[in-house]
């Protein structure tokens, strides 16, 4: 059959929405008919190569849709369930995964890009295989999937807005709850106010955060933040943010600070804004070249702790329907999260807005 797929042929330049064969699944596979796609920074990073995969790739990492067809040995999943995708697909024997770092799984020896038997099933009218980002590749009318990718959840919601629970909202509450594990009472920074970083807020919300400080260059998305629960608000346009911190907290710092914009210089920030003893907690994905510079002596003396979170060191089959429980309670905002959405030809528009800073979240929407 052949789908209509958002395709990265040269970084740095225009996504192609190509229409591209697509092969049957094979065993523990399944087709998906994917109902919406969001627009995340990963995406773009793909696009840029700062996330690198040899082009060509099928973007897309936060997918939601309904199962078309199962391969053969296919036991979680029937035709007709609704479904989340998770851009980590793991094994659950491995060492990680018997650890419960899913998210860093070691169990499968696949290229990067390419399903578990390391081959594609997206092809371009080159015969070239391209493979999917994540192993999902959810800017797809259509999708190939392993079974592990898949989270399984209620048709009683909306596929176009718990699409966002693939991802972004994963990835910011997980990262308060369960890699950070804040303590009620703090004190807690959120260096960036998009699409993660609200989420890192409704986490702080959750784990009863006294101070919740959100930090960003755009006022727009700061009024946002502010509407999901950020106390104090500092635009980093306007004066040091580092300085500004230190304001709020009368010199001391706070105890926890998030970094989720993927820079150097903000991971650095946020290290000068915690207090002794406090945590930073980097969340954005920076260029695979990067690099930050630390003032290893402070490390000792004043025992900050720097740790990195992946995917909100989350277990997406338990997390994610325990986050959509939490949006039945009104707990946490979904609905709000999404700015616009857009048709698979919009893409490099969708980008466009994003790096403008114009969306909390845009969403790809398949049957609009």
């Amino acid at each position: 059959m052949r789908t209509k797929t958002a395709v990265v042929y040269e970084h740095n330049n225009p996504v192609v929405v190509d229409n591209l064969e697509l092969d049957a699944p094979k065993a523990k596979e399944v087709l998906i008919r994917m109902n919406a796609s969001g627009v995340c920074h990963s995406d773009l990073s793909v696009v840029n190569g700062a996330i690198h995969y040899n082009p060509p790739v099928a973007l897309g990492h936060e997918g939601a849709g309904i199962i078309e067809q199962v391969g053969e040995d296919v036991n979680y999943v029937q035709v007709g369930d609704h479904v989340l995708l998770s851009f980590v697909t793991y094994c659950g024997q491995c060492r990680m995964c018997t650890m419960n770092k899913v998210s860093l799984c070691e169990g499968f020896s696949a290229k990067v890009g390419y399903l578990l038997d390391d081959t594609c099933r997206l092809h371009n009218s080159l015969k070239q295989p391209v493979p999917q980002m994540a192993r999902i590749g959810t800017m797809s009318e259509y999708a190939v999937v392993p079974e592990q990718s898949l989270v399984k959840i209620d048709p009683a919601y909306s596929l176009e807005t718990a699409v966002l629970v693939g991802c972004g909202v994963t990835t910011g509450i997980g990262a308060v709850l369960n890699t950070a594990q804040v303590k009620p009472g703090s004190w807690v920074a959120i260096v960036g106010s998009g699409g993660v970083g609200l989420n890192a807020i409704q986490g702080a919300v959750l784990a009863s955060a006294e101070r919740i400080i959100a930090i960003d260059l755009v006022q727009k998305k700061l009024e946002l933040a502010k509407s999901f629960g950020a106390t104090d608000l500092i635009n980093a346009s306007e004066a040091n943010p580092v300085d500004q911190v230190h304001d709020l907290t009368n010199g001391k710092g706070v105890d926890y600070a998030f970094e989720v914009v993927g820079n150097p210089k903000t991971i650095e920030q946020a290290y000068d804004m915690i207090r002794p003893a406090g945590m930073v907690i980097i969340v954005g994905v920076s260029h695979h070249e990067a690099k930050i510079s630390i003032p290893a002596q402070w490390l000792v003396r004043q025992e900050k702790q720097i740790i990195g979170s992946f995917y909100g060191s989350s277990v997406p089959r338990i997390d994610m329907p325990k986050i959509l429980r939490l949006y039945d309670q009104g707990k946490i905002r979904l609905d709000e999260l999404i700015t616009k959405n857009y048709q698979l030809d919009q893409i490099n528009q969708a980008f466009e807005d994003m790096e403008a800073g114009k969306n909390a979240r845009g969403v790809i929407l398949f049957d609009a």
